[in-house]
């Protein structure tokens, strides 16, 4: 059993939790992922390592509620335990040799985005980073954003936040600027994914994405989490979760994204009014 050794809200539909696994802890890297089940009855969902602490032997997750599993993991407290906690999974994100990176982070994809640009600040590749949200009260990591970066750029859709506007807009205002980037990182919702790769494309700057598309085995046996890319079919688990991208169907990873949503929203209505009869 994997016991929850810390558990903090980041805001009203994002949690963040530190699971004692020191045998993940001392191999994860930043752009893998770990598949956990909260009992034995429970379904398996993927979650990217959100940070580490080899000497603590823990890793941090953070997830958003969205379904019935996140429901039922957020009614877990500390001292609690995971039935199942596998990993680390995946392909670590590339960060050797860069010199000067962007890293844009989209609402809860910040979190996955963060351990990125902590390797890359500890390597000493300068990092400019953007991170996107709604509003201000949906802000997380803010914090320590701004300590990995040597700039740091808040937007917000309603300009609680920071600036007023996308990251698209951030970026395009640091590209019009002059800034030169080895590679830019985006990891968020799809859309956004998608017009951030629009966008570099235009200046032909090489864009790395983190794709977390439906999963269940994370080997790469059941096909689910199958995505287009440059045209051939690759599975995000062992091949990714990071793919060039410039050669991501994007089309194809939303319209297969949105097949569960109602689905989701359904069971965790379900688990909302299981634990309010409790």
């Amino acid at each position: 059993m994997f016991t929850i050794l810390k558990k903090t809200p980041l805001n009203p539909t994002v949690t963040l939790m530190e699971i004692d696994a020191p045998f993940i802890a001392r191999k994860a890297e930043p752009g893998q992922f770990v598949i956990l089940r909260v009992d034995e009855q429970g379904e398996r969902i993927p979650l990217t390592v959100a940070d580490f602490d080899r000497e603590k032997g823990s890793v941090t997750i953070i997830f958003q509620i969205v379904g019935a599993t996140t429901e039922r993991l957020n009614h877990l407290a500390e001292g609690d335990s995971l039935q199942d906690f596998v990993g680390p999974l995946g392909v670590p994100s590339h960060t050797e040799g860069l010199k000067k990176v962007c890293v844009i982070g989209g609402g809860v994809g910040s979190a996955i985005a963060y351990p990125i640009a902590k390797k890359l600040h500890s390597l000493g590749c300068t990092v400019h980073t953007v991170c996107g949200f709604r509003s201000r009260d949906l802000v997380i990591l803010e914090t320590e954003f701004r300590a990995v970066s040597d700039r740091f750029l808040l937007m917000s859709d309603d300009g609680s936040a920071g600036e007023k506007g996308l990251v698209t807009d951030a970026l395009r205002s640091l590209l019009e600027g002059g800034e030169i980037y080895d590679e830019v990182i985006a990891i968020g919702p799809l859309v956004m994914m998608k017009f951030v790769c629009a966008l570099t494309r235009e200046y032909g700057v090489k864009t790395v994405v983190s794709m977390n598309p439906i999963m269940i085995d994370g080997t790469g046996m059941c096909g689910g989490c199958r995505l287009s890319v440059g045209g051939k079919t690759r599975f995000a688990c062992v091949d990714g979760p990071d793919f060039d991208g410039h050669q991501v169907d994007f089309d194809e990873a939303i319209q297969r994204a949105s097949m569960y949503r109602e689905f989701e929203q359904r069971r965790r209505e379900e688990t909302c009014n299981l634990f309010k009869g409790v």
